[in-house]
């Protein structure tokens, strides 16, 4: 069993750089695909006056995480009701402090973001498959796998860095990820992360960017 977290902690950034399975960067932000709706990005709301403090504490992150997703809940829901027939629909999704609460959740398995998990059940289960790409290295595949079932996920797909990646551009490297799901017949209708690296790149309809308070945030 996990052992709950001081949620009104403060966090610095040095707690936050130290994180064992975050050493690693997350997307960036994603432009419409060739023949994709309008892209929007959702904004981070003016409620975030830590964006550019020394240190970012808990609830301060997950009200900001909620009103994304607040923004992101109504075009899923919409999205899926306009679904084309036959059209095979997906979420992509980073995994540290996006899907995972990773700089907040000091043991493992790490828990999940709350919001994002609520979006991404929903879709999940009116048929929309769920992908996760990270910038984690492929060493950690399993407990990572392990990690987001434990977390309340269903998993269609988990993309980490093979050796060779580790040398590339995060955010063309994950690019790569989203167009290899396009080739398997995807729409991906959301993109959300929580860092430009993310999201970057194209291959999504929309994104969502969750707060990362200027790089605070791995």
């Amino acid at each position: 069993m996990r052992s709950r977290r001081p949620w009104l902690r403060r966090v610095s950034v040095t707690a936050v750089s130290a994180t064992a399975l975050v050493a690693l960067a997350a997307p960036a932000e994603a432009t419409p695909a060739a023949a994709a709706p309008t892209t929007a990005t959702a904004a981070l709301p003016a409620t975030a006056p830590a964006a550019l403090a020394a240190d970012v504490d808990y609830d301060t992150w997950q009200r900001d995480c909620r009103a994304v997703m607040d923004q992101a809940l109504p075009y899923v829901k919409q999205r899926i009701a306009d679904a084309r027939p036959g059209e095979k629909q997906a979420i992509v999704l980073d995994i540290d402090n996006t899907a995972l609460e990773t700089d907040f959740g000091f043991s493992f398995p790490q828990p999940a973001n709350k919001p994002v998990l609520e979006v991404a059940r929903y879709a999940e289960q009116r048929g929309v498959d769920l992908f996760f790409v990270t910038a984690r290295p492929g060493i950690i595949h399993a407990p990572t796998e392990w990690n987001l079932d434990h977390a309340g996920y269903e998993s269609s797909g988990l993309y980490v860095r093979g050796f060779l990646d580790l040398f590339k551009n995060v955010a063309e490297y994950k690019t790569a990820q989203r167009v290899d799901i396009e080739r398997k017949g995807y729409t991906i209708i959301a993109n959300i992360g929580n860092s430009a690296t993310d999201l970057s790149g194209g291959h999504a309809e929309r994104t969502f960017k969750l707060p990362d308070y200027g790089g605070q945030l791995s």
